[in-house]
């Protein structure tokens, strides 16, 4: 266990709604996390906000739980999955959000073990052309990026700045491209400046070469939910 995981011990309270429970310290929680929409006023959308049914004794109204918005029944009857709000359950979601939230199950379901598991690569700090053979994965708590050799580091997900995934094989009819390694730019706690790191695979074994391209295709996934939770 890294220190940034021994130090991250958090209290669970009840979400604005009571339907959730996420860690009291906003800190605490997971940069790739959205919270919770305000719901619209049921005074507000006498129809449903998809087909236009006028809500009646019969026809319902729903919340759904990732936009907040009014439905019908039958435009709001899937319960989907949502990490990202932290529901334990499935929750009742509207069609385009019910998309939105299955496409997202297969980083929750597998690309988040991947990053967390870690891979090999050769990592170069800055404009140093000095190279160091590391272990990169994701801490437990999703907070960090932990680097391990004879360095290192700990680099808080909420301070990167952009991510680059390097790629080969690409040819101007096209076909498949393999990522062979990533540029990461980050700000470091009590500095303003952004620092570098670039990432290559290793190319001793095959195997590493495999797992690292799959570590890489797992951040570059993890990169846009970053950028989405930061916009909400």
């Amino acid at each position: 266990m890294s220190g940034c995981e021994a130090r991250d011990a958090k209290k669970l309270v009840r979400s604005p709604s009571g339907l959730r429970m996420v860690p009291e310290l906003r800190s605490a929680r997971s940069p790739f996390g959205l919270d919770e929409p305000p719901w619209v006023p049921d005074k507000e959308c006498p129809r449903c906000m998809q087909c236009d049914t006028k809500f009646d004794f019969i026809t319902r109204k729903h919340h759904c739980r990732r936009c907040g918005k009014c439905f019908c029944d039958k435009c709001c009857s899937k319960k989907v999955p949502l990490p990202r709000m932290c529901f334990v359950d499935p929750v009742r979601q509207c069609a385009e959000c019910a998309l939105i939230s299955q496409k997202e199950t297969e980083f929750y379901d597998k690309q988040l073990k991947v990053l967390m598991n870690g891979a090999t690569f050769f990592v170069t700090l800055g404009t140093s052309e000095k190279s160091e053979l590391m272990v990169c994965r994701l801490s437990n708590n999703q907070r960090y990026l932990v680097l391990d050799g004879d360095s290192h580091y700990e680099i808080e997900i909420i301070q990167i700045s952009t991510v680059q995934i390097l790629t080969e094989g690409f040819t101007p009819g096209g076909g498949n491209t393999r990522a062979i390694g990533m540029i990461l730019q980050y700000k470091v706690p009590g500095s303003e400046e952004l620092t570098q790191m670039k990432f290559t695979a290793s190319e001793d074994f095959s195997c590493n070469k495999k797992l690292s391209a799959s570590w890489l295709a797992a951040m570059h996934k993890a990169t846009k939910l970053l950028y989405e939770s930061r916009d909400q």
